[in-house]
């Protein structure tokens, strides 16, 4: 197939080339129009140009004063753009530079060697650098930190944890911020992001969002201590869901749900309560675990319009699954480096994408978190280091209050 198009696409640019001369000279050939003009043609000379079909033998058509300048195919060009955007686009999705060489081999024969290629993509090379020590905005009403994995190539091949921080601005837009990549997840490897946050020019945040892990608060307190700390609902739901029983868990979940996505901070302190009362028998430990978490509700004291958007990490948990996505096509990546290309690649087509677009329900929040982000932290922070579940009750209507407390005491 790629043989008979190959055949009809050189005869399609010969015959192209052959009319760009007609129209130059203003007469056909053997004309009689053409007679005394004071120009004609003039034979033509071979070029072969490389295209993803194969080589196409052309003949460039001359006229006898050298004054024709053909379009149709650029002088001293040698192949077309397709196959170094071939090269470069499997190069950024962390293909390695032999595998690249034995594909275009097939394909092209021996005129592109791998230090050939390798030149070609050496300016990408140069983006993975840029992208990681681009300065950044100064401030992000909300950053999300979740880690995904995929296959790695060292001495034998394993799951690494990628470490990725996404942050929204207060107008919405979107960018994929920092990222790291380590064997497993842990706290090590995100106050290593929270500092390269701080270095290239993150100095403000409203609010972290992450999955839980153990640690993180405190990390995020260390680096960023007036920023608020949002405990993924998603993620306690599916917690919380594994330690009832299969019979009970869709009704536990559905009261659940009814804490976080209740209309207002009263609401679902009063939810909270109501959910403490009615599984307090059966599951002390899964009630007391939710009644403790300091930072289960912190999304409430942010504007309404955006509180669905900060309550999860479904945000940046979508991004990453489109990453191990894409990476399913290749088996493992034999590097490092590869995989690093591959990742900046992705973040770079995200960035595009979403710094020009406002984030659902940001739009109509903008002006209150630029607000909070201009005024003293002290002014609308509540402190939550250090809390236990009988101060956040507080403000609880007072059978909720009662409720706990006997919970606490008798529990």
């Amino acid at each position: 197939m790629n043989e008979l198009f190959r055949v009809h696409l050189e005869k399609a640019v010969n015959t192209l080339l052959k009319t760009e001369l007609t129209a130059f000279l203003d007469y056909e050939k053997y004309d009689r129009i053409g007679f005394n003009t004071g120009n004609s043609r003039n034979g033509s000379y071979d070029r072969t140009v490389k295209t993803e079909y194969g080589e196409l033998h052309l003949q460039i058509p001359r006229d006898r004063n050298g004054e024709f300048k053909q379009q149709t195919v650029p002088a001293y060009r040698r192949t077309n753009d397709t196959l170094e955007e071939t090269v470069i686009h499997l190069f950024r999705k962390g293909i390695t530079m032999s595998e690249i060489a034995d594909l275009i081999e097939k394909m092209y024969g021996h005129h592109y060697t791998p230090q050939t290629m390798s030149n070609m993509t050496k300016s990408f090379t140069e983006e993975v650098t840029s992208f990681k020590e681009r300065e950044l905005h100064d401030r992000y009403a909300a950053i999300y930190m979740d880690a995904t994995y995929i296959p790695l190539k060292r001495k034998t091949v394993a799951k690494e944890a990628i470490h990725i921080a996404v942050g929204i601005r207060p107008d919405g837009s979107k960018e994929v911020l920092s990222y790291a990549i380590a064997p497993t997840e842990s706290i090590t490897i995100w106050e290593e992001i929270l500092i390269d946050l701080q270095e290239r020019g993150v100095k403000n945040v409203l609010l972290f969002i992450t999955d839980g892990l153990k640690g993180m608060a405190g990390a995020v307190q260390r680096f960023y201590p007036k920023a608020r700390f949002q405990h993924c609902c998603v993620h306690v739901s599916r917690n919380i869901s594994h330690k009832v029983r299969v019979d009970d868990r869709k009704e536990v979940c559905d009261d659940f749900k009814m804490v976080y996505q209740a209309s207002s901070k009263k609401a679902a302190l009063e939810a909270r309560g109501a959910f403490a009362e009615k599984w307090k028998t059966s599951y002390p430990k899964m009630v007391e675990s939710i009644l403790s978490n300091d930072y289960l509700l912190t999304f409430y004291d942010f504007p309404l319009a955006i509180r669905k958007t900060i309550y999860s990490t479904n945000l940046i948990e979508s991004f990453n699954k489109q990453i191990k996505k894409y990476s399913h096509r290749k088996e493992q990546f034999q590097n490092e480096e590869s995989m690093e290309r591959f990742l900046v690649s992705s973040f770079d087509t995200y960035n595009q994408k979403f710094l020009g677009r406002s984030h659902k329900g940001f739009q109509q929040a903008e002006g209150e978190l630029e607000q909070m982000l201009s005024q003293p932290m002290e002014n609308w922070k509540q402190s939550t280091v250090g809390k236990n579940h009988l101060h956040k009750i507080i403000d609880a209507p007072k059978s909720i209050v009662f409720s706990s407390l006997i919970l606490f005491f008798f529990n």
